[in-house]
Formats: structure tokens, C-alpha cells, sequence
């Protein structure tokens, strides 16, 4: 079955660009962690401090960003992201 088989092997290369998608990202929020925190924080320092204009007493739930991102989750998905790569290389030569 010709159809099926060019559907398995997209299927396959989707795995591998997924996975490879997953890792290249996180290892990526790794690297600019530093650079993260060094934007975010004048902003954080305004909004903790009481009647800052910044902080916005009509909104007081307003969107928050984290100043940095957190290393254990990112090498989680990194590792996951990795591995799935992996296997999805590994179904392709196989």
C-alpha cells in the first residue's frame, strides 16, 4: 500500500520536527534567561511599589509576565522535546 506507507513516513517526520521544535525552543528560553530578567524587572520593582501609577488600581489583576523562566519545567520539556526527536529519528532510519 504505497498511500499508506507515504502517510506513515509524514507522520514519522512530523514526530521527529515536533520534538526537535520542542527542544530548540526551550534550550532557547534557557539561553535568554538572563536577558529576561534583566527587561522585566524595572517593571516589577514599579508595580510592587504602593500608589505606583504603574500599577493600575482600576486593574489590579492585570496580565503578569515571569521574569524568568523556570528551569526546572524548561528542562523538562527540553529533555521530553529531545527524546521525542529521537525516537522520531530512530523510526525513520529503522
Amino acid at each position: 500500500m504505497i498511500i499508506g506507507s507515504f502517510y506513515d513516513e509524514v507522520l514519522r517526520e512530523l514526530i521527529v520536527a515536533v520534538g526537535g521544535a520542542l527542544f530548540v525552543a526551550n534550550v532557547y528560553a534557557l539561553l535568554r534567561r538572563r536577558a529576561d530578567a534583566d527587561r522585566i524587572a524595572p517593571t516589577t520593582v514599579a508595580r510592587a511599589r504602593p500608589g505606583s501609577p504603574v500599577r493600575g488600581q482600576a486593574n489590579p489583576a492585570a496580565k503578569r509576565e515571569l521574569a524568568q523562566v523556570p528551569v526546572g519545567r524548561t528542562v523538562a520539556y527540553a529533555a521530553i522535546g529531545f527524546f521525542v526527536m529521537v525516537v522520531g529519528i530512530a523510526s525513520l532510519t529503522a
